[in-house]
């Protein structure tokens, strides 16, 4: 009979250092360093619990959380939501806060100018740090790698 390794799904603690999760050269590390030297008071107009009221989560948090999941194709809050809650990258941009849906489309349903103001912000820096490159990230030609589906044809015809 072939013998197995044992696998152990008692409980334990894992030990987690949130910001080793943020590998540098990574979007993730280079968003989080970007968007804590931008002037984020733009969102700040929103809150008005200084004095009651429970604190909110932070503007700069929700933020690095909707850009980063753009930047991976995602748009709708409750996808959002569940990267926080499961994803270490977000939960390491997060600080483990996960908020909920309706915190996240709130934020982005309010803040949308504010928000395309500090993705030209980000653009800005990256392009000045030459982060971003000059050539056009496209996609080759498929015509010139794969033949016509009529298999007759060249591409040049198609």
């Amino acid at each position: 009979m072939a013998r197995y390794k044992h696998i152990d799904m008692s409980p334990r603690l894992l030990p987690v250092d949130l910001q080793a999760q943020l590998v540098p050269g990574s979007f993730a590390h280079t968003l989080h360093h970007v968007v804590d030297q931008l002037d984020l008071s733009a969102f700040d107009a929103h809150y008005r619990n200084d004095e009651s009221g429970a604190p909110a989560h932070a503007p700069m948090m929700l933020l690095k959380a909707v850009l980063l999941a753009y930047s991976q194709g995602m748009v709708s809050s409750r996808s959002i939501e569940r990267a926080c809650r499961d994803n270490v990258l977000f939960i390491a941009l997060t600080g483990d806060a996960k908020p909920h849906f309706t915190t996240i489309a709130d934020f982005v349903s309010r803040s949308r100018d504010a928000i395309a103001a500090v993705f030209a912000q980000v653009l800005t820096l990256l392009d000045g740090e030459g982060l971003i490159g000059r050539e056009p990230a496209g996609v080759p030609d498929a015509s010139s790698h794969f033949p016509h589906p009529c298999g007759s044809c060249s591409p040049s015809m198609a």
